[in-house]
């Protein structure tokens, strides 16, 4: 049984708007248990915000150009934290009131005090989450790929068969019961983006220091108005690689009281940050200018040609990938699954009974089937990435987060925080009105250029 908070206050059960006490409530006893210390928390948060969709920073780049691209990495960087520090606050704030929040609904609801809201953010990480359970499941696959074209280049495999091994794989390894159980599969995750993004970089200065070195241009669209779309595409994109939208829930997983923790975490997980977004980005788009992969592991092993570094950096990076992404599908998964288990779990009988055991197997693996046919039936991993980027990341974390601490902290009009917080809602709200038009955009276009299944992932 998870320990009571000081002075606990029930939690809205939304289907009968009635109070469920949390002991009754199998989502929070049995996923969100709270038994994590600060370190744990850092590690859940490295693994849903460094993972492979780093590789993909060299890409965004080709759409914003040098400088454009290094202050748009700066000010994502500086905000995300920033963001990330008030929702803490918020939390600690809530907790110190005797009501500890442990989903992002369920404070967005109440310290907004609109029903509403509730449903808006269940909607919004719902495609946060699927989103990057499909992209996740899409770039396992094509890891798969890449290592088989290597061993047999007419091998009859395709992109989709690889990607079903990989959603197996991760219906096994989805039974884990709870988010804290975890924590050292997400310990590991954190040492694996620090492994491949040291093996990225080093093949990259390799590959462009080598004769073979492919031509540079930085140079951005000629016309104006696709520059604008694709510099808001690569800002969603952006926006997706720093983003999580689960803080509460990885601030829930601490054990109480978690007031000041959380901070330590984000310390942690934004050190990795500066080492592995920098030096992925430079060198990635240094080598590959406008030619740059959504995948730029693609871009070192180009279809046609030698690979452009030595072939077991190559593929060490990708088996580091590979497992990272295990541990990333099962991160972003938690919210779903703490859904289904407050629904369909017995609080009351075991967590690994057999009438928790079951609908637990079940549920899990049908959502796990649900994100791997997408994935093989739409391998648009770049475009998956900035559209979660708009229509989920940019409301959670740069647009929430600023509401819910002017409403809970209440600075005055006077303030510098005040007019910076309302700053930055306002601008990324226009960045996320545009960006999801033009991500949107640019996933019908690509959208002509393969078929159902495709053996390609499109760029």
């Amino acid at each position: 049984m998870m320990p009571e908070p000081p002075n606990p206050q029930p939690f809205l059960n939304t289907d009968t708007d009635t109070e469920l006490p949390r002991e009754n409530d199998a989502g929070a006893v049995f996923v969100l248990q709270s038994k994590g210390q600060w370190w744990h928390a850092g590690f859940h948060l490295t693994t849903a915000i460094v993972g492979p969709t780093i590789l993909t920073l060299p890409y965004a780049f080709r759409g914003l150009g040098w400088g454009v691209g290094f202050l748009c990495l700066t000010v994502m960087g500086v905000v995300t934290f920033y963001s990330y520090y008030l929702m803490s606050k918020v939390l600690d704030h809530c907790e110190k009131a005797g009501h500890r929040h442990i989903r992002f609904r369920e404070l967005a609801a109440d310290v907004l005090g609109s029903g509403w809201m509730f449903y808006f953010v269940i909607f919004i990480q719902t495609a946060i989450n699927t989103g990057v359970g499909i992209g996740a499941i899409l770039l396992a696959g094509e890891c798969l790929k890449i290592m088989y074209a290597e061993l047999s280049p007419n091998g009859s495999l395709k992109l989709y068969h690889f990607i079903a091994m990989v959603t197996v794989v991760m219906i096994v390894i989805s039974q884990l019961p709870s988010f804290h159980s975890l924590r050292h599969i997400n310990l590991g995750s954190l040492l694996l983006s620090l492994g491949y993004s040291f093996l990225v970089v080093v093949a990259c200065i390799y590959a462009g220091t080598s004769k073979i070195a492919p031509p540079r241009d930085y140079s951005l669209d000629s016309s104006a108005s696709i520059r604008v779309f694709n510099a808001f595409t690569s800002i969603s994109i952006i926006a997706a690689i720093f983003g999580n939208g689960i803080l509460p829930e990885i601030q829930a997983t601490l054990a109480p009281p978690a007031t000041g923790k959380m901070v330590k975490g984000l310390v942690m997980c934004y050190t990795v940050i500066f080492i592995t977004f920098y030096a992925t980005a430079v060198s990635g788009y240094w080598v590959f200018g406008n030619k740059s992969s959504s995948n730029i592991l693609e871009s070192l092993m180009p279809d046609e040609g030698p690979s452009l570094a030595p072939t077991w950096v190559l593929g060490l990076a990708v088996v580091f990938v590979l497992l990272q992404l295990l541990a990333i599908g099962l991160v972003y998964s938690q919210v779903a699954y703490e859904i289904m288990e407050k629904k369909s779990a017995d609080v009351n009988q075991g967590i690994f009974s057999k009438r928790n055991l079951i609908p637990r197997i079940i549920l899990r693996s049908m959502y796990m089937v649900l994100c791997g046919f997408f994935a093989a039936m739409l391998p648009f991993f770049g475009d998956i990435s900035g559209v979660v980027g708009a229509v989920g990341f940019i409301p959670l974390d740069f647009v929430l987060p600023m509401l819910l601490y002017n409403k809970t902290h209440k600075p005055t009009k006077s303030t510098f925080i005040y007019w910076l917080n309302i700053s930055i809602i306002v601008v990324f709200t226009g960045v996320g009105l545009m960006g999801t038009f033009s991500s949107v955009r640019k996933l019908v276009l690509d959208a002509k250029q393969f078929q159902l299944f495709s053996d390609d992932v499109i760029d």
